[in-house]
């Protein structure tokens, strides 16, 4: 098993393209659910089949790395919001949490342990239909997104939109969250801060976020609660 993430956050990555990874989909079916086979059968195209199907067996792998609970024995369920979560924690395995996320051509799962925890990934080249910042950011983000050259506010519209949806996902309420109450500032190199709407009642202080470019095309956000110094993160890319 690998070394617990006790105080960390430790993020995988799968290559959807990854020829190890489709390879291994027929030994990745025989992990999942009926209910997780049911879903899948749903997809129309062939690509969002295998993509849900490597993102389950990402994260029942990565799991089964930090509890001794084999891959196809773990259980789910969904909050009321429509995260996953882990259904009657084995005795004696840690109190496990994590979070998925798939864009075109890469899957991400973080994975802590008695942590809110929420990971987005993006593809940058994704088209994007309508003023989605307009629509949906704050009035400081959109202000200082307008701000930029317009060659750049493409780019930069990722780092807030990774960053909104990471924190809704860690809070567990997905769009139910409103995006407008709560903003945040980009401070590169530092990490980025939020600031919430009195409506949240949230703390900034317990907050964590962080961001990388996992590919020259994708771009990842995080937010993690903690409780002191931020906390070490790692990244890897895996085959499940």
């Amino acid at each position: 098993m690998d070394v617990l993430p006790f105080n960390a956050v430790h993020i995988d990555l799968v290559d959807t393209a990854n020829k190890a990874a489709l390879d291994k989909l027929d030994a990745y079916k025989a992990l999942m659910s009926a209910d997780e086979h049911e879903r899948m059968a749903r997809f129309v195209f062939d690509r969002d089949r295998r993509a849900f199907l490597i993102t389950r067996a990402l994260v029942r792998t990565m799991l089964s790395r930090y509890g001794s609970v084999p891959p196809a024995e773990w259980r789910f369920i969904a909050n009321v919001h429509g995260r996953p979560e882990i259904l009657d924690r084995p005795p004696g395995a840690p109190d496990l949490r994590f979070n998925i996320s798939h864009t075109d051509g890469l899957i991400a799962c973080a994975v802590t342990i008695g942590r809110e925890v929420g990971v987005d990934v993006e593809h940058t080249g994704r088209h994007l239909t309508h003023d989605v910042a307009g629509r949906h950011f704050a009035p400081n983000e959109v202000s200082d997104l307008r701000k930029l050259p317009e060659d750049e506010q493409k780019k930069v519209f990722f780092d807030y939109w990774t960053l909104k949806e990471a924190y809704i996902k860690a809070r567990g309420f997905g769009l139910a969250l409103p995006l407008g109450d709560f903003a945040f500032k980009l401070n590169p190199p530092a990490p980025p801060s939020i600031t919430f709407e009195p409506s949240l009642e949230d703390d900034p202080a317990t907050w964590q976020f962080m961001q990388d470019w996992p590919t020259p095309h994708h771009r990842l956000g995080l937010a993690v609660r903690r409780d002191g110094a931020d906390l070490p993160v790692r990244l890897r890319f895996v085959t499940p």
